[in-house]
């Protein structure tokens, strides 16, 4: 997984997003008819067709779906006819659109519809990301997504670098600006809740919800005709921790440093950062990681505590922050998205506007 900063004059720029009001459960619709209204909304943002798109690429994962080979449905909800250029990943979204990017790079084609979506309520979201841990050592025990996320936050007591105070101050910071994304799940006073697992409240962890997104990326000139202020790519990286939970300082992800740094985030401040922490106590990992200190606004949407599509909350990420960047509330934002446990896989896109 090696960094790439566009190079040369092909620049790329997230031109358009759409995301789904994020919902508990989506039982009333199927994955396809979840995502059609986002698609609609994306396109109708540009003005293109689905025939006018020269890359096709979505991320979503079986293990949630609970049947192989889930995301060929969804497609019902894109149109495959005329026929398409189509790709897929078993991840976020996120990594969708660097795939898409890539595609840009190329040269092969000026735009691309990326999407992503993710229905969390029909099992167990808990036990079915146990399917990402390593299969002989760690997976045979049954530690889920919180228990690890647990054994996190309490790593970051003991080093001395939060308390659960600051912890349910990221919480309640979060969902309070959730009031303002009509997206949102969780928005406003969320009690902080009793223990899940120690020392992680409720207010500590994610919602369980179904929801979708999608961007649509454009080349260029191309990218100047379908919006009025582009949030250019300037760069973007992703990078993966050990696999073994033992070997790693849970305190700690220079993953997340390396990304941020092959991608261009520390040579010049941010004043926006969208990050995918769905613990709080990530949150704090991850702020030290990218150096980020108070004069930087982090996750104005919210964030994933105030909504956490799994497979999607990575892309709207990025799509929170091109949307920033889009209305003139921010001129250069960090995006981050994370799949994995405790932060093992991490990707770092940089978005900046033109010069006001």
């Amino acid at each position: 997984m090696t960094s790439r900063q566009a190079p040369g004059p092909r620049d790329i720029a997230v031109v358009a997003f759409a995301q789904t009001g994020h919902r508990r459960s989506t039982e009333d619709s199927s994955e396809a008819e979840m995502l059609m209204p986002v698609l609609h909304e994306v396109l109708a943002r540009t003005g293109l067709k689905t025939a006018g798109i020269g890359f096709t690429c979505s991320g979503s994962s079986d293990y949630l779906a609970g049947r192989a080979f889930s995301f060929t449905l969804a497609l019902d909800g894109v149109g495959a006819w005329p026929p398409i250029s189509e790709s897929h990943v078993e991840m976020d979204g996120a990594w969708a659109l660097y795939e898409a990017w890539t595609r840009l790079l190329t040269g092969d084609a000026d735009t691309a519809l990326v999407y992503s979506y993710g229905k969390c309520s029909p099992g167990s979201v808990r036990d079915v990301l146990t399917r990402q841990l390593d299969p002989y050592y760690v997976a045979p025990l049954w530690p889920d997504s919180i228990a690890l996320a647990a054994l996190q936050a309490q790593a970051l007591m003991d080093a001395g670098h939060t308390d659960e105070a600051a912890l349910a101050a990221v919480g309640a910071r979060s969902r309070a600006d959730a009031a303002a994304n009509p997206h949102a799940q969780l928005k406003g006073n969320v009690p902080q809740g009793d223990y899940v697992v120690r020392p992680l409240r409720t207010g500590d962890c994610p919602p369980v919800g179904d929801g979708a997104a999608a961007v649509l990326l454009a080349a260029r000139d191309r990218a100047r005709d379908l919006c009025e202020r582009p949030a250019w790519i300037r760069g973007i990286d992703h990078r993966v921790e050990a696999h073994s939970l033992g070997v790693r300082d849970l305190t700690d992800s220079p993953s997340t440093r390396l990304a941020a740094k092959r991608a261009g985030a520390f040579e010049r401040p941010v004043d926006t950062a969208e990050l995918h922490a769905p613990f709080s106590s990530q949150e704090v990992v991850l702020r030290r990681a990218l150096r980020l200190d108070d004069s930087v606004r982090v996750n104005p949407s919210g964030g994933a505590l105030a909504a956490n599509p799994v497979m999607a909350a990575g892309l709207v990420r990025i799509g929170e922050a091109a949307a920033r960047v889009h209305r003139g509330d921010s001129d250069r934002a960090l995006a981050h998205a994370t799949s994995g446990p405790c932060l093992q896989q991490n990707l770092v896109a940089v978005l900046e506007g033109d010069p006001r």
